[in-house]
């Protein structure tokens, strides 16, 4: 973030309200950089001309206001207030006024839809400059305020959305090893009866001194065949609750949106916010032009 100059306004002025400016406004271009003087000076060039054109075929340049805050530029008919365009800070890159002129300041900003770069160039009354610093306060204000809510935590949070990925991986395959437990269980359980006459290798089960066989919590309860030597009546005992985990509890979900975490499309958002403030914003007082254009616009 290039700045050698003070804030001019108050931070709830820019928070809780917006700072307006009205403006003629030459329209915008599309630019091939982010970030870069030459950029802006070419727009700027290209939309003058465009005007003075248009100047001379009668064409009156638009007249808008600026409402400048921490949630954007809104771009708004300085007649109808309908809004013509919001450009977010965090998408805005680069900013600068022409020190010669005072009248002309030019910022670029990524287009939230086709994600390319836009040059926006404005004809102020003087206070071009001003307008350039507002959007920096405006800017920074932001940055610290996306900070302040946890951005700085977008990394970490990214890092635990892998583990909880990793972690619904495991549950997932938990489950299928206590399925096919389940399944080898139900087999034996209904094994075949040995047929009439074999001899059964089976030792004799020990009792108790009360003549009762021991109660084994690891030894399933096998049905008795009938007396007929039929096998038993298949067991009506349900396959075990899939949505539970080996202690009961419900699996870990990662898409659940807790109070750390957020759905995807927040998330991408926040993402996208991260980058933008990484990138900063460059502020310059340059020269766009050598060469008079006709004038005003």
């Amino acid at each position: 973030f290039v700045l050698n100059k003070s804030w001019m306004h108050t931070p709830d002025a820019l928070a809780k309200h917006y700072i307006p400016y009205n403006a003629k406004f030459l329209g915008n271009t599309e630019v091939d950089q982010p970030k870069g003087t030459e950029i802006v000076k070419e727009a700027v060039r290209k939309l003058k001309f465009q005007r003075h054109i248009k100047k001379s075929e009668g064409q009156k340049t638009q007249k808008v206001e600026l409402q400048i805050s921490i949630y954007g530029v809104k771009i708004l008919d300085l007649k109808t207030k309908d809004v013509q365009y919001n450009c977010q800070l965090h998408r805005i890159s680069f900013c600068a006024d022409d020190k010669t002129d005072k009248r002309i300041f030019t910022f670029i900003c990524k287009d939230s839809e086709s994600n390319k770069h836009l040059c926006y160039v404005f004809d102020s009354e003087k206070c071009a400059e001003e307008v350039t610093l507002t959007i920096g306060q405006a800017f920074d204000l932001a940055y610290k305020k996306f900070l302040e809510s946890g951005g700085k935590d977008v990394e970490t949070r990214k890092q635990i959305g892998t583990l909880q990925k990793r972690i619904q991986e495991l549950e997932t395959e938990n489950s299928g090893l206590k399925k096919q437990l389940w399944e080898l269980e139900e087999q034996l359980m209904i094994a075949p009866v040995p047929p009439a006459g074999s001899i059964s290798l089976k030792p004799p089960m020990s009792t108790d001194v009360f003549d009762m066989v021991p109660f084994s919590a690891v030894t399933p309860l096998v049905p008795i065949p009938a007396s007929n030597g039929t096998p038993p009546p298949p067991t009506t005992t349900s396959p075990p609750d899939m949505s539970k985990d080996l202690f009961g509890a419900e699996p870990f979900d990662p898409f659940t949106c807790g109070q750390a975490d957020f759905p995807p499309d927040i998330q991408s958002r926040l993402d996208e916010m991260q980058e933008g403030f990484k990138m900063g914003l460059t502020l310059e007082a340059t020269v766009f032009s050598l060469e008079p254009l006709g004038g005003r616009c």
